[in-house]
């Protein structure tokens, strides 16, 4: 029975290019039913050899497998057949329905599943007990041909007898040679390019007694000089070093075949299916791919279970699939429209370009200006990224990101899984980005290699990020609080000085009683006030009388004869006997009188005024001597009034110079506070990065080491010495050199301590630095803190040391890209040709195995012309770019299993096919 497979883009359309998945590569079926361990799901009866019963058998084996979230199945029971016809292999009926069938919810089991290899476990003729190997074939072969090549590797002996699983009467490397002539046999014109009866060996249960290692022990080396055996299962509590302790044979021998370890379930039950599994990364659902994952095992196989605390196996707590994570990463960039250099328009309608990206290596490769370096600059410009801090590099990344990537305004869309889709472009993909030469000068920027150091060990990182936000904002917190201290400074010295005046003028009124101001100040009072009295009677009394004595005598009577009247005696009254010119003259002499006597009465007071005059200056002369001897003079009396309503204030600024010194102490404690805190800090946050440079020795061996000088990144204190624009100070520090340069904690010792010479200053500039630093500078100066800078030196071969500073731009980025590439930051990489001057055996021997352990952790965008970081590197998608002069594309994209990007390789990086045949032939292989 041939096989057509269903075709599915699920899988590619989740994950581009490679992707890992979820494996349990050794299953048992129902097939194996005759040994009495495999039976019938609950719920399910009938004779295993009915197909009808198969047929519901089917679904609930793949529904089992969906649960467990096992993406790709290994199915390898001793037998292939429930019963004796073909009908009857309970393993190709899995293989039908995960083909054509649909789960319960419509959704088909291929979309679920991506892949079930079908196979089996023989037991072959080698060591005492037998040797049991897995066999996994491409569906592709066909039932017929599957259970003949079962048959071919028994020898036609019955896998069961009597419940005994039966041993081949082949040893394993003839069934394998047996193997190899019924595929040329069944497959004559089969190339290398289309292989449907290809298949993977991998030895179950290695440390059993009928496993790999303990059937021919130490002679397992030998097997693996001729047998295809790609991995070797570990037990079910046994991780890599606990089945390579004692046997540095094993791990020769698995290094030099590529030979990878894997956990497998061994299930006889469909409830135990992934109860051990692997994770495994494939682009393809073919045993090709399965058996390249094996060979590139360091970036394509990651075991699922490690040793917890108590010492068994619990699975790990970070899968690789990015479905299983939450990891952030760019599935796919699409441009359209604008005038863009991969958008733009065609015949009226927007052109639209898609960059497919794998959530691990992507590796961009094309010819010179196909746009690959406008590709990633652009979408560092476009999503805001930190741009470089070289102002060349960064002038060249923005301006191909605005000149070509952006230019005309295009759309730009983010294909960020699990990401909210309206939050900001870079809040979405964190992405860390270094354009082409920033390696290189990454090296001058102190906070750049300590923000790469301090991700080398996951365990550090966020205590070592906790310390450095706090240790930055303990600065900005001493700074603000060396401000306020000197404004407060100030403003005491402002009360001080309003306080001092008060109490002035409260001493000086002290002085003036002792002197007798006070027996002057009731003269003078007595003086002022009968000479106001004679001055108010002259002005309320003898004025107004002058002006009333005017007024009667003016005044006209007129005459009694009434105009009209006959007769005198017609009047009511005799006017005659009124006498009223009389009584008006009267007034006058009366009101003169008094006005004489108010005269006179003013005259006695003035007498009595010019006496108190008289005592009140005599009394002055007297104080005024008295203050001359006091220190006064005479000035001093016109000043009492002013002084004594200053001396009423004295309380009022007192208390605001006690309320001011009061917050100036507290502050100061607070201060203090702080500077310990932060001193602290320093001291652990050092500590740590010491066990991160011990970390780097640990992983790089005597390569790479990493240096740390204290206090050496001296820029804020020498903008404070130059801001003091004092010349004699700036050239003693410019005199100075990098490891010599004193820190700020230093400085102040030296100062408190009187001991400036110890850090080169002359008699002359010690005087005026002490002149100029006054408290409040101290405070700033103290507030002050130098990082310390960490230097990663490479080791040279004649064993020497040094700097990155002073190696070549290749090492440089060699060195900084292998320390990138090891820090545990999930935030997606992106480099842009990293090879440009690099060491290729650096490269090689460093640089892809911290590539490969990325796999399944963090997204990497690489853009190359090197043909080791795309084939050596594993990647796990590729993108081949083409360009006119106007516009790019992307030519093709895809994993290298693909024979279309397969051959964009060998075109773009390694100068086609006839290049490299030569280059094989004239080294010799």
């Amino acid at each position: 029975m041939d096989f057509q497979r269903r075709p599915t883009e699920k899988w590619r359309r989740e994950v581009p290019g490679a992707r890992w998945f979820k494996a349990d590569l050794q299953v048992h079926t129902v097939d194996d039913h005759a040994g009495g361990r495999v039976k019938m799901p609950a719920g399910l009866s009938g004779d295993p050899a009915d197909p009808a019963v198969l047929a519901r058998y089917a679904r609930r084996f793949l529904q089992a497998a969906v649960r467990e979230r096992v993406q790709v199945i290994g199915l390898t029971p001793h037998s292939p057949r429930a019963g004796e016809g073909p009908e009857t292999s309970a393993v190709w009926r899995i293989v039908e329905e995960w083909n054509a069938g649909v789960d319960d919810d419509g959704a088909p089991f291929r979309e679920k599943i991506h892949s079930v290899f079908p196979g089996f476990e023989p037991s072959f003729n080698n060591g005492k007990k037998g040797l049991h190997l897995l066999f996994l074939f491409d569906p592709e072969i066909g039932r017929e041909r599957y259970l003949k090549a079962f048959d071919v590797a028994m020898n036609g002996l019955s896998p069961w007898k009597d419940g005994t699983l039966q041993m081949s009467s082949s040893r394993a490397e003839e069934a394998f040679d047996q193997l190899r002539k019924l595929h040329e046999r069944e497959n004559p014109n089969e190339t290398s390019g289309n292989r449907a009866w290809d298949y993977l060996v991998l030895a179950p249960h290695v440390d059993g007694d009928k496993g790999l290692l303990d059937s021919l022990k130490s002679q397992a080396l030998q097997f693996f000089d001729h047998g295809p055996i790609s991995g070797l299962e570990l037990g079910d509590n046994k991780t890599t070093e606990d089945t390579l302790s004692d046997r540095p044979w094993l791990r020769e021998g698995m290094e030099k075949y590529r030979q990878a370890f894997f956990h497998a379930s061994d299930a006889c039950e469909l409830d135990k299916i992934g109860r051990r599994h692997t994770w495994i990364k494939l682009a393809r659902p073919r045993i090709a791919a399965l058996r390249q994952a094996f060979v590139a095992n360091d970036s394509r196989v990651r075991l699922g279970f490690e040793k917890g605390g108590d010492g068994k196996l619990r699975p790990i707590d970070d899968p690789p699939d990015v479905a299983a994570n939450s990891r952030p990463w760019l599935r796919e960039a699409t441009i359209r429209g604008g005038a863009s250099f991969f958008g733009g328009r065609k015949d009226g309608a927007p052109v639209e370009t898609r960059f497919p990206l794998s959530p691990d290596l992507t590796c961009i490769i094309g010819g010179s200006m196909t746009g690959k370096s406008a590709f990633l600059d652009g979408l560092r410009v476009h999503i805001g990224a930190p741009p470089p801090g070289d102002e060349s590099v960064r002038g060249q990344v923005e301006a191909r990101g605005r000149d070509v990537f952006l230019v005309g305004s295009p759309s730009i869309e983010l294909d960020c899984p699990g990401q909210d889709r309206v939050a900001p472009p870079l809040e979405r993909w964190p992405a860390r980005f270094f354009a082409q030469n920033e390696l290189q000068r990454l090296v001058q920027e102190n906070a750049a290699v300590e923000g790469i150091l301090a991700r080398l060990i996951p365990s550090e990182i966020e205590e070592i990020d906790a310390r450095g936000a706090e240790l930055k904002d303990l600065d900005k917190r001493l700074s603000n609080l060396a401000e306020k201290l000197a404004k407060l400074d100030e403003t005491a010295s402002e009360a001080e000085q309003a306080r001092q005046r008060t109490a002035d003028a409260k001493k000086a009124l002290d002085t003036f009683a002792e002197a007798g101001v006070d027996r002057h100040h009731r003269a003078s009072s007595a003086y002022r006030s009968w000479r106001s009295v004679a001055d108010k009677i002259l002005e309320d009394v003898c004025d107004p009388l002058a002006n009333i004595i005017e007024f009667v005598k003016e005044i006209d009577l007129p005459p009694m004869e009434a105009e009209g009247t006959e007769k005198p005696g017609d009047l009511p009254i005799d006017w005659r006997k009124l006498n009223l010119d009389g009584r008006q003259q009267r007034i006058v002499d009366d009101l003169e009188a008094a006005a004489q006597e108010a005269r006179r009465w003013i005259e006695d007071i003035a007498k009595i005024s010019r006496t108190m005059g008289g005592r009140e200056a005599a009394i002055r002369a007297e104080v005024v001597r008295a203050l001359a001897d006091r220190g006064h003079d005479a000035a001093t009396l016109n000043e009492i009034q002013q002084l004594t309503r200053r001396a009423a204030l004295f309380p009022a600024y007192e208390a605001h110079v006690n309320e001011t010194r009061g917050e100036i102490e507290a502050n100061e404690r607070t201060f203090a506070d702080l500077h310990g805190r932060r001193r602290t800090l320093v001291e652990k946050q050092r500590s740590a990065f010491d066990r991160v440079a011990a970390g780097v020795e640990r992983e790089f061996g005597v390569r790479i080491r990493v240096r740390r000088f204290d206090d050496a990144d001296t820029g804020p204190l020498d903008t404070f010495l130059r801001n003091l624009r004092q010349r004699g100070v700036t050239r003693w520090w410019n005199d100075l050199d990098w490891p010599v340069r004193p820190s700020p904690e230093k400085l102040i010792k030296c100062l408190k301590a009187g001991s400036l010479a110890e850090v080169g200053m002359t008699r002359a500039v010690q005087e005026k630095f002490r002149e100029i630093v006054t408290r409040s500078k101290r405070r700033e100066l103290a507030a002050l803190r130098c990082s310390d800078r960490y230097v990663i030196e490479l080791r040279l071969d004649d064993g020497s040391y040094r700097a990155l500073n002073d190696l070549s731009g290749g090492q440089r980025v060699s060195v900084l890209l292998s320390l990138l590439l090891e820090t545990s930051d999930k935030r997606p990489l992106v480099i842009d040709q990293p090879e440009d001057e690099l060491d290729n055996r650096f490269l090689w021997e460093t640089v892809l195995p911290a590539l490969k352990k990325l796999r399944g952790r963090r997204q990497v965008i690489v853009a190359t012309h090197n043909a080791n970081v795309v084939v050596n590197g594993d990647a796990d998608m590729v993108i081949q770019l083409d360009a006119t002069a106007h516009r790019g594309r992307v030519a093709c994209a895809g994993a290298i299993e693909d024979p279309a990007v397969r051959d964009a390789i060998l075109r773009t990086v390694d100068g086609g096919e006839e290049a490299f045949r030569l280059r094989r032939q004239k080294y010799g292989f």
